[in-house]
């Protein structure tokens, strides 16, 4: 895609498409060629059967996916609507060979961009490559055991997605709540050949998929015993350090005068008895995972088996 020297520095309205393969980390480094000539053919072959000629858009090479920049004199319902149609037809014939199947995050956003020597820039830039990494695509595309998700962002729904059109189908986008770098957005979420996105299927934030950064902050769920009993981050001091273990009732438990845990509390709120050298001396904590084992100061003591006892020389006949 070429421009005038005189575009330099200025800026169009153009829509921005981010396009990232799922675990791409998880790729060798002779799959990942092959991986990157699928998703190259796919996309071709998509722009091909939509009638839109590849080589009037920019189209910036990112490893593990293609960042396009699409000009305004193509219509945007036509690369919502067919296109999107033919990238999914390509993709499931592409993947009809595949052990495992390839799998694509596409996120679309209008709004200014500029062109230089380099590439292309903008906050719309950033905008559609935040939503293409977000960790909402991610969970659904293994939710649903889909290989193919769309998000655009709240202001190109409302303005056009909306509306309908050929092969849109609003019906079929649901709306997420994103909390990207720049601040918190709208995401509207979309399965190419299925009903709309049900959320709640979603399985618990977790950590990054393995080999891919998943941008996200790590406000994933919380280790056990780690935060509050209601599931929310332990309390922190005025300069957002941990703040202290928790007691039962998820409040702080009492700290000595330097600020050191004071021991686990009783019944009624209050420290629980210790013996001479400050060990705690109530009753001991059972813990059963398996085989029942008691637990006092980290010790474990007499560990008791609970079910049937198998002679690992025996075999059954």
């Amino acid at each position: 895609m070429e421009h005038d020297a005189s575009d330099a520095g200025e800026a169009r309205y153009e829509l921005v498409i981010s396009v990232d393969a799922r675990r791409s980390g998880q790729y060798g480094d002779a799959e990942k060629p092959r991986m990157r000539e699928r998703i190259y053919r796919i996309l071709d072959t998509a722009f091909a059967q939509a009638g839109v000629d590849r080589r009037a858009l920019y189209t910036g090479d990112r490893g593990d996916g293609v960042l396009m920049a699409v000009p305004g004199r193509i219509a945007v319902t036509r690369l919502l609507g067919l296109w999107m149609v033919e990238v999914h037809e390509s993709l499931r014939e592409e993947n009809s060979s595949l052990r495992v199947p390839l799998g694509l995050r596409i996120a679309m956003h209008v709004g200014p961009v500029r062109h230089d020597s380099n590439g292309i820039n903008g906050r719309a830039v950033d905008l559609a490559c935040r939503l293409a990494d977000a960790d909402v695509g991610r969970r659904l595309l293994d939710a649903e055991g889909a290989d193919l998700v769309l998000v655009v962002s709240g202001s190109l729904y409302h303005d056009v997605v909306s509306a309908g059109g050929k092969f849109i189908l609003p019906e079929r986008f649901a709306p997420a709540e994103l909390d990207l770098k720049e601040g918190e957005f709208t995401g509207w979420f979309h399965l190419p050949g299925r009903a709309r996105p049900d959320f709640s299927r979603l399985a618990p934030q977790g950590p990054a998929e393995s080999g891919e950064d998943s941008g996200s902050s790590g406000d994933g769920p919380l280790p056990e015993g780690s935060g509050s009993k209601g599931g929310g981050p332990r309390p922190v001091d005025a300069e957002g350090r941990d703040d202290g273990p928790l007691d039962e009732g998820g409040g702080p438990r009492p700290v000595d005068a330097e600020g050191r845990d004071d021991g686990p509390l009783d019944e009624g709120g209050g420290p629980r008895p210790v013996d001479a050298e400050g060990r705690d001396d109530g009753p001991a904590r059972y813990v059963a995972g398996g085989d029942l084992s008691v637990n006092r100061d980290n010790v474990y003591h007499q560990p008791v088996h609970i079910g049937r006892t198998v002679d690992s020389d025996r075999r059954k006949g």
